[in-house]
């Protein structure tokens, strides 16, 4: 499953690197149908991301109903994401099974 969609960066106190990207609702929806078949544990599910010239392997967590993307340190430098700056990502669930 592959995703592209734009939306705000937003600071969380979770896992580090403490900035992510929300996933839509409706894409998030579209994930959690498939959640089974791809999280490796506790609702994770590995992907790799693309971020302007960027790309990396995280994996997203549930959280208030969406998924959100790690954006990890180096990539926030690389690509200068902050928190409330709107970003452009592709995402692509990593699973043999879907």
């Amino acid at each position: 499953m592959q995703l592209e969609f734009t939306a705000v960066a937003i600071w969380w106190r979770g896992p580090a690197p403490f900035v992510f990207v929300p996933i839509p609702a409706d894409l998030s929806s579209e994930i959690k149908a498939i959640s089974s078949r791809v999280s490796y544990g506790w609702g994770v599910i590995p992907v790799s991301v693309r971020i302007g010239h960027t790309q990396y392997t995280t994996s997203l967590f549930p959280k208030d109903g969406v998924y959100l993307v790690p954006i990890k340190v180096a990539v926030q430098r690389a690509e200068e994401v902050n928190v409330g700056n709107l970003v452009d990502l592709q995402v692509e669930i990593l699973a043999d099974r879907v």
